[in-house]
């Protein structure tokens, strides 16, 4: 991809996990690459895949590692879950949620209530996620509610989630192909990238064309396919979950525009 196609870049959507820090641990170019954007006039947005903090707790997180931000340049699938959830089922308003309680907490900020585990509670949505504090019969209760023909909405694809723990985080796509095994029953929509909706709404807000936009991020199958996606530039940095060997058995329709070691080295071709 030629170096013009960079230049044209306007705004660039930013995953942050694996992209701009590492599970707690800030990348130590982070803040030189974001000078360098607001130096150049490039607008930014934080977008994540990962739906387990409200946006205010992603906002607090950003503020702890000395990242300025606020709502108007956060994204989160839990935004993108609440606006599908209005413009699709606008009579929904108590769900079963598999998520964390900050993720919770987003929902009933925007007026949902959450239902209890029980058989008699029926929702009128199931809500699956990134859920860190799930348990057994939660689960089980989500499968159930799948198979009795609830409208169910999946948060994101990710199968697993970056850390630098000796660990393996089991996501949002991995619990929801548990409850397809126990059931039958995929989600009825996958939101969150490689969906090109919510990349579509910052192209919207700004006023910009797919040739001004980018998507950074560390993973080809939700950040790179979300850009080719909304035919926006894909920029693949090394820094999180994929590795050079991974990228080589990436066919070339699928492959990135652009990659780069980490942001500092994205930076430095801008």
């Amino acid at each position: 991809m030629s170096a013009d196609r960079l230049k044209k870049i306007r705004h660039m959507a930013l995953d942050m996990d694996g992209t701009l820090y590492l599970g707690g641990r800030l990348f130590p170019w982070t803040q030189d690459f974001l000078k360098t954007l607001r130096e150049k006039g490039i607008g930014y947005t934080f977008l994540t895949n990962n739906p387990t903090r409200s946006v205010a707790d992603y906002l607090a997180k950003l503020a702890g590692m000395g990242i300025e931000a606020s709502e108007e340049n956060m994204l989160t699938t839990s935004l993108a879950a609440i606006d599908w959830l209005k413009e699709n089922l606008p009579g929904a308003r108590r769900l079963f949620m598999l998520g964390t309680p900050s993720m919770v907490s987003q929902f009933e900020k925007a007026g949902y209530e959450p239902c209890a585990d029980d058989p008699a509670d029926r929702p009128d949505a199931l809500v699956v996620s990134f859920d860190m504090t799930l348990t057994y019969p939660r689960l089980c209760r989500a499968a159930w509610w799948a198979s009795q023909g609830v409208p169910y909405i999946a948060t994101n694809p990710d199968r697993v989630c970056p850390t630098e723990l000796e660990t393996v985080l089991v996501d949002c796509g991995s619990i929801q192909k548990c409850i397809e095994e126990a059931t039958g029953r995929r989600p009825d929509i996958v939101l969150g990238k490689p969906d090109p909706t919510m990349l579509q709404d910052i192209m919207l807000k700004h006023g910009l064309s797919p040739d001004e936009v980018a998507m950074v991020g560390d993973r080809v199958y939700t950040d790179i396919a979300m850009a080719r996606n909304a035919g926006a530039a894909g920029i693949l940095v090394l820094s999180g979950e994929t590795t050079p060997e991974i990228l080589e058995n990436v066919p070339e329709s699928q492959s990135p525009d652009f990659v780069f070691d980490n942001v500092g080295s994205l930076a430095a071709a801008l």
